[in-house]
């Protein structure tokens, strides 16, 4: 089995910054794309930002400019860096992975338990 745990949330004011961390872990043979995930109270999960293998990197228009998805394949970690954090930047941030656990298998789709981020004024 594969397991996605983030770490990094917590409260802060609007402004600041926050550093989320998502760290794979078990059976793994190789990565693909990783991505953060945003949800807001009564909202749906919308994508924040996502990065490939090779590290090209998209983001939603909302967080362009503030936000950056990076990752350490050595560590089977991604990591989003967000800065000048707004208080429509508040929600759950899940972790969300392409992995495959053997040379035979195919790519499938794990997920993370979420990190709180809240942003006050």
């Amino acid at each position: 089995q594969v397991q996605l745990v983030e770490s990094g949330g917590g409260l802060v004011q609007a402004g600041g910054s926050l550093r989320l961390s998502c760290a794979a872990s078990g059976s793994i043979f190789s990565i693909g794309n990783m991505r953060w995930y945003r949800q807001a109270p009564g909202k749906q999960r919308d994508l924040v930002a996502a990065i490939t293998s090779a590290g090209s990197t998209i983001y939603a228009d909302s967080v362009k400019g503030r936000f950056t998805i990076s990752r350490d394949n050595a560590k089977n970690t991604v990591y989003l860096q967000m800065n000048s954090l707004e208080l429509e930047d508040t929600g759950v941030y899940y972790c969300n992975a392409d992995v495959r656990t053997g040379v035979t298998s195919g790519y499938r789709d794990y997920w993370g338990q979420g990190t709180q981020v809240s942003v006050s004024s």
